[in-house]
């Protein structure tokens, strides 16, 4: 049964009963940060954007079974998640045994709940909830005074899904290994049935690992990656078995749905997901390999696990020139709040994405920014009209390319050079954010996932920087001057 909150109770209050305790051991013990944290935290709205997707995660969740863990109490489990850099295993083990954080994320002296449990519940999020949240939360920095969204400086960045380096003998023995292990488990439950053939849910995962071993010694010994005519025919082997493993599992899924039980059905549930997905990895291997042509950058799937994945270059020095997962747009304005963040589908030109940040912006404070400023991939004329027009007093976009006296003289006017030091300071958040908040590689599982994981960094970025305003006020500097 679905519950809002546990009753309140402050912890440390009996630890005054204890003899030679200090008086002030709330303040001994209690982060002032968490603190903070803890009085932000404390919004009925977050709370109720949650429950109204938690709600539906059973039906007669509300009137039927034990009371779960609280709305208040997940939430907070969720932002300690991401405060700490830590997994849910590491969640668990560290609230059951402090006092300052069962304290903070109201679990009291009750149960805390499951590593996996935690997991379940996070998942039963939508990402349009995520974005929700964070966008109570932006309200309430505007309320506490930590941004009026006067300034808004722009960049993308790249989050990494949690794949293996993609290559097309990998790729080839990611499919055989997964098709092989359901075929392996279909055979337990299909049983002895004398007119299902044994030959079908035969599994070439050993034989496959070897061809994939020999395939990388030969293509690290060969120069520039060439491959070699030996490569070549490896390849071939490697291609007829998982095309074979392939034939088998479109067999099977027939034979699971007519002889197998509940379990049979997920399964060939499961083989009908990847039997199109190993498809893609066989005729682009095909392609590049036997028939030597340039498969596109759109059309490449590089991995079966997370097939969202996009090829993304950036121009970046060896070895990062080539990412792998999604582009992530990132406005922030002063006070370092983080009010917008879009995931981008494959690797579109920044140019594209400012209009939507303005009219995002306009949306959230209800009034257009004062100070636009970005880096030179933003520029363009149609990007400076568009921010002129709706109200931008200083636009702060350096032209890329040859200039003009003018524009020479325009971009080294003082509120301009000062405020394009206002800009790199959305280089420094985007190393905090990859750094402390974990939005250099996604951990969690699919599309949704990888949004919420995104939303979730943005968020408890925000959360720590209202709590840090009311622990100690930041010097407001004086506005630039023309």
């Amino acid at each position: 049964m679905l519950i809002a909150r546990y009753k309140p109770i402050d912890m440390f209050e009996s630890l005054h009963l204890l003899p030679e305790c200090p008086a002030d051991i709330r303040a001994l013990m209690i982060d002032p940060l968490l603190s903070a944290l803890d009085e932000v935290m404390d919004d009925a709205k977050l709370q109720l954007l949650a429950w109204n997707d938690w709600v539906k995660r059973r039906p007669h969740c509300l009137e039927m079974g034990h009371p779960s863990t609280p709305v208040e109490a997940l939430l907070r489990l969720q932002a300690v998640r991401r405060l700490y850099s830590w997994s849910y295993r590491q969640v668990q083990k560290q609230v059951k045994g402090s006092l300052m954080l069962r304290q903070f994320t109201r679990v009291y002296w009750h149960g805390v709940p499951n590593y996996a449990t935690l997991n379940d519940w996070e998942r039963a999020l939508r990402p349009a909830t995520v974005r929700a949240i964070h966008q109570r939360v932006v309200q309430l920095a505007v309320q506490g005074g930590v941004t009026t969204g006067k300034k808004i400086r722009s960049d993308s960045t790249v989050t990494e899904t949690n794949i293996h380096y993609p290559t097309d003998s990998r790729l080839l023995e990611d499919s055989v290994r997964v098709l092989g292990r359901m075929l392996s488990a279909g055979r337990e439950l299909v049983g002895q049935v004398p007119s299902v053939s044994k030959g079908l849910f035969v599994n070439h995962t050993r034989s496959v690992k070897r061809l994939a071993r020999e395939i990388a010694r030969g293509t690290r010994k060969a120069k520039k990656a060439e491959i070699t005519p030996k490569t070549q025919r490896l390849y071939m082997k490697l291609l007829r078995v998982t095309r074979e493993t392939l034939a088998h599992a479109q067999a099977v899924v027939p034979v699971l749905k007519k002889y197998g039980d509940l379990a049979g059905q997920a399964l060939a549930d499961s083989l009908t997901h990847y039997i199109p997905l190993v498809q893609r990895v066989i005729d682009q291997a095909d392609r590049r390999v036997v028939r030597h042509e340039s498969v596109p950058a759109s059309d490449k799937l590089v991995s079966l696990f997370e097939p969202h994945t996009a090829i993304i270059r950036r121009g970046k020095a060896a070895p990062r020139e080539t990412e792998f997962g999604h582009k992530v747009w990132l406005d922030e304005v002063e006070g370092g709040i983080v009010s917008d963040y879009r995931i981008l589908r494959g690797n579109p030109p920044d140019q594209d994405q400012f209009p939507d940040s303005l009219g995002h912006h306009k949306k959230t404070f209800h009034h257009p920014p004062e100070v636009v400023s970005t880096d030179r991939g933003i520029h363009s004329p149609e990007n400076e009209h568009a921010a002129q027009k709706a109200g931008v007093l200083k636009v702060c976009m350096p032209q890329p390319g040859h200039t003009s006296p003018e524009r020479i003289e325009y971009e080294h006017q003082k509120w301009f050079r000062l405020e394009q030091r206002f800009r790199a300071g959305i280089e420094g958040r985007i190393s905090v954010l990859k750094r402390a908040r974990r939005l250099d590689r996604c951990l969690d599982k699919g599309e949704a996932g990888f949004e919420k994981w995104v939303g979730w960094g943005c968020i408890v970025n925000n959360l720590v920087l209202i709590a840090q305003a009311m622990i100690a006020p930041r010097r407001r500097h004086p506005a630039a001057s023309k």
